[in-house]
């Protein structure tokens, strides 16, 4: 049963947590480009970053805060520069962008998160980024639209915000979790989103903290796919500044698997928003494997499934080619009897097998277009070898993609 209620907001959901935007000028004029978290009290800090061997300033500078610092209080983000194969000169700015906060907001240096997103290779305007930090301290606000604003203030080519919360009970004590993220393509992510920022009222302890994201990061943001590319700048954080009041969670009790339960809700919504969300897509793609041998084994063939680009392009033409699906499960590197599977199509519009017994089922081609022109399709695999199942999400691949694409920078 579910311990946690879905409630309106995002990082300003959880007390003591606040938020600003501002229109700073770093690309395009009179556009939202910068947002600002902060809690006065001081937060535990847990996250996870891209895999790339190329690692954007703002990664390098995440990092080193998250393993070594004893406490956190904000976090600065930009889009439209992306600070990435910035040289030290990109790593100095992460420094000067920290310290700019650290003066307007009365804190250590060392307590300030920095993340940018946009265009690679570009250098700051750290005149304007520090123009903005001052001004994005002077409007922080507590309000559930501050953290809407912030949330919009990180887009780049995505659509709408990205934002979640929800509350739980934790030791008599009613604890929020709130998350903002941006992301529309380059995802692909390992270990990581795209910009992804979550925060809590909880007590936990920096560990626990720790150990519940990388945990959950397996099922969600590293379940998710665009298009293929690991972003430079992906990167997860989590900060609780324990507000709540809850009794700290130092081990692995009732309320550790509560707070992870929630977390994971929180999770899994913001990744299935970036997945729908994709450059230039018009439904959410969603791959669930049942009835595998192992659990691995699950996630890498729903994994393939939703990274195929054959398969996300019939999707977009709402083409039942199931063939392409197979295809796609045949070259995931799992081994498998491929006339033992079924294979479904489901969505609101209803649920049809079409293939089992090694060839096509008899099914109704209209009835499978009809199910996949809705806005969230699901491809369901049926792989009879076992008992653990996976979920993957992406979008489908439309002539947009391409457009957006091919004049990104711009």
């Amino acid at each position: 049963m579910e311990q946690f209620q879905v409630i309106s907001g995002g990082v300003t959901a959880a007390k003591g947590f606040q938020a600003a935007f501002t229109a700073a000028g770093i690309k395009y004029k009179d556009r939202p480009d910068m947002a600002m978290i902060y809690s006065e009290e001081n937060c535990r800090l847990a996250g996870t970053f891209t895999t790339n061997v190329v690692k954007a300033a703002p990664v390098v500078w995440d990092r080193e805060i998250v393993e070594n610092a004893p406490a956190v209080h904000a976090i600065v983000a930009n889009s439209g520069i992306a600070n990435a194969c910035t040289g030290e000169q990109g790593r100095e700015y992460c420094r000067q962008t920290a310290q700019a906060a650290a003066e307007a907001l009365g804190i250590p240096e060392t307590a300030v998160l920095v993340a940018s997103t946009g265009v690679i290779g570009m250098q700051l305007p750290m005149d304007r980024i520090t123009a903005g930090v001052k001004a994005l301290a002077g409007v922080l606000s507590d309000k559930e639209d501050a953290g809407r604003e912030a949330a919009e203030a990180i887009m780049t080519t995505d659509t709408h915000s990205k934002q979640v919360a929800v509350t739980v009970e934790l030791s008599g004590k009613t604890v929020t979790i709130g998350g903002m993220a941006k992301g529309s393509g380059m995802i692909h992510p390992n270990m990581c989103t795209m910009l992804g920022f979550v925060t809590t009222d909880a007590a936990i302890s920096r560990e626990l903290l720790q150990e519940a994201l990388s945990a959950d990061v397996v099922d969600t943001f590293n379940m998710i796919s665009v298009d293929g590319d690991t972003s430079t700048n992906d990167t997860l954080l989590v900060l609780a500044n324990g507000c709540a009041g809850n009794e700290e969670i130092t081990e692995k009790n009732e309320d550790y698997r509560t707070f992870c339960e929630a977390l994971h809700e929180v999770n899994i919504s913001l990744s299935k928003m970036l997945a729908g969300d994709g450059e230039g897509a018009t439904a959410l793609f969603e791959c669930h494997v049942i009835h595998a041998d192992t659990k691995e084994n699950a996630r890498t063939l729903a994994k393939s499934v939703i990274c195929s680009s054959l398969t996300k392009a019939a999707i977009f033409g709402h083409d039942a080619n199931w063939g392409r699906i197979l295809c796609a499960l045949g070259y995931s590197g799992v081994k498998f009897d491929p006339e033992a599977i079924e294979l479904f199509i489901e969505s609101e519009a209803g649920k049809i097998l079409i293939y089992q017994n090694g060839s096509a089922a008899d099914y109704s081609e209209e009835e499978a277009t009809r199910i996949l022109s809705c806005p969230a399709v699901t491809a369901l695999v049926d792989m009879k070898t076992g008992e653990e199942e996976a979920t993957a999400w992406g979008c489908d691949l439309s002539y947009d993609y391409v457009k957006i694409n091919a004049d990104y920078r711009s």
